[in-house]
C-alpha cells in the first residue's frame, strides 16, 4: 500500500498524507459548505471542548528531562487556537503529542484528550484510526507527506479506501470532487508530487482532509515554505475551512497569520506557555515581555514595510 497516513508524515514508501528579552511571570474562492453552526453552539456552553490538555507535557523518556511542560487549555469545536513561539519552543512537539505522533524516545504526561479520547494512554492503532477522519496533520513542507512513486490521485483515494472502506471507483471520485472545491484542475490526480508547487501540494493534503470530514485539523507552519502569493491563498483557505466549523490548531511564528485566523493564542517559550488568552487581548494588550516582544517586532517590520512602499499600502 501507499497510502498517506491521514497526514502525519513518515519515512520510507508507504507516506502520511534578535534580542533577547527577559523573562517574567506567566500570564472569495473555493466555495467550501458550511456545517452546524459549532462554534455558536459552543460559545452557548451546549457541547464540549473538542481538544482538553491539563499539565501537559513533553518528556525525554530516559533523562526525564521535560521538553514542553504544565499546557492546559481547552479548545470548543469551531474555533481556532494559535500557537506561536520561536523555533524549538515546543509548538510541534505538543501537536504531536495530541496526535499520537511523539518520536520515539519520548513520552506525553499529564492529560491530552481528543473528543473524550485519553490520547496519552491510547493504543497506537486506536491512535491511527482516530487520525483521520478525527484529526488532520497539515504538515509544513508538503512534499514530505507524499511518496513520490505514485500519482496524487492513487495516494489520496487509497486513503479514502483505507478510512472510509470505498471502492476503488467511488473513493477516487471522491477526491476528485474534493480536489475540485480547492479549485485544483482535473490534471492534480495524474501528477506525481514533483510536478506541484508547494501550495498544489498542500491543497490536495486539505483536500484530504475534507474528503474524511476530518473534525480537528493541526496545521504546523503551513505557510512558512510558501510564496506570498500562496501564503495569501493557504491563509484565506484555513480560514473558509473554520467558518464552514472545522477546529483549527495554527501552529506558527508569524503574527500576522496567526492573527488572522485564531480565537485565543498560546504563547510559547522553552517549553512553557508563557502568555495565554483570547487572541484580541493577547495581540492589543499582551503582559509576558516575551510576547511584548513578538508584538513589537511585528509592528516595526510592518512599519518598515509600509515606509518601502511609500505609505501606499497597509
Amino acid at each position: 500500500m501507499h497510502c498517506i497516513h491521514a497526514g502525519a508524515a513518515s519515512p520510507g514508501p508507504s507516506p502520511r498524507p534578535s534580542q533577547d528579552p527577559s523573562q517574567g511571570p506567566s500570564s472569495q474562492g473555493p466555495s467550501l459548505t458550511a456545517s452546524p453552526s459549532a462554534a455558536s453552539e459552543a460559545a452557548q456552553g451546549a457541547v464540549e471542548p473538542i481538544v482538553r490538555m491539563h499539565k501537559a507535557g513533553v518528556v525525554h523518556a530516559k533523562s526525564g528531562r521535560r521538553i514542553v511542560s504544565e499546557i492546559s487549555f481547552e479548545l470548543p469545536p469551531g474555533r481556532c487556537l494559535g500557537l506561536v513561539g520561536e523555533s524549538g519552543s515546543g509548538k510541534t512537539l505538543l501537536c504531536r503529542a495530541l496526535l499520537g505522533l511523539l518520536p520515539r524516545g519520548l513520552r506525553a504526561e499529564g492529560q491530552i484528550r481528543f473528543d473524550g479520547v485519553d490520547m496519552i494512554h491510547a493504543s497506537p492503532e486506536a491512535a491511527r484510526r482516530l487520525r483521520g477522519q478525527g484529526m488532520g496533520f497539515i504538515l509544513q513542507h508538503p512534499m514530505t507527506a507524499f511518496d513520490p512513486l505514485y500519482t496524487l490521485g492513487s495516494q489520496l483515494a487509497e486513503t479514502l479506501q483505507e478510512k472510509l472502506d470505498l471502492p476503488p471507483g467511488d473513493a477516487a471520485a471522491k477526491v476528485q470532487a474534493s480536489l475540485s472545491r480547492l479549485g485544483l484542475p482535473e490534471r492534480v490526480m495524474a501528477s506525481y508530487p514533483h510536478q506541484l508547487s508547494g501550495g498544489q501540494l498542500q491543497r490536495c493534503m486539505i483536500a484530504l482532509a475534507l474528503a474524511l470530514k476530518t473534525r480537528l485539523l493541526v496545521a504546523d507552519e503551513p505557510t512558512t515554505a510558501l510564496d506570498a502569493q500562496n501564503q495569501l491563498e493557504a491563509l484565506t483557505l484555513f480560514r473558509r475551512l473554520k467558518e464552514a466549523g472545522t477546529t483549527l490548531i495554527f501552529v506558527s511564528h508569524d503574527l500576522g497569520a496567526v492573527q488572522m485566523l485564531a480565537d485565543s493564542l498560546i504563547v510559547m517559550r522553552r517549553g512553557l506557555a508563557v502568555e495565554q488568552g483570547e487572541a484580541a487581548r493577547v495581540f492589543n494588550e499582551p503582559r509576558h515581555p516575551y510576547t511584548q516582544y513578538l508584538v513589537a517586532t511585528r509592528l516595526a517590520l510592518t512599519r518598515g514595510f509600509r515606509q518601502a512602499l511609500g505609505g501606499r499600502h497597509a
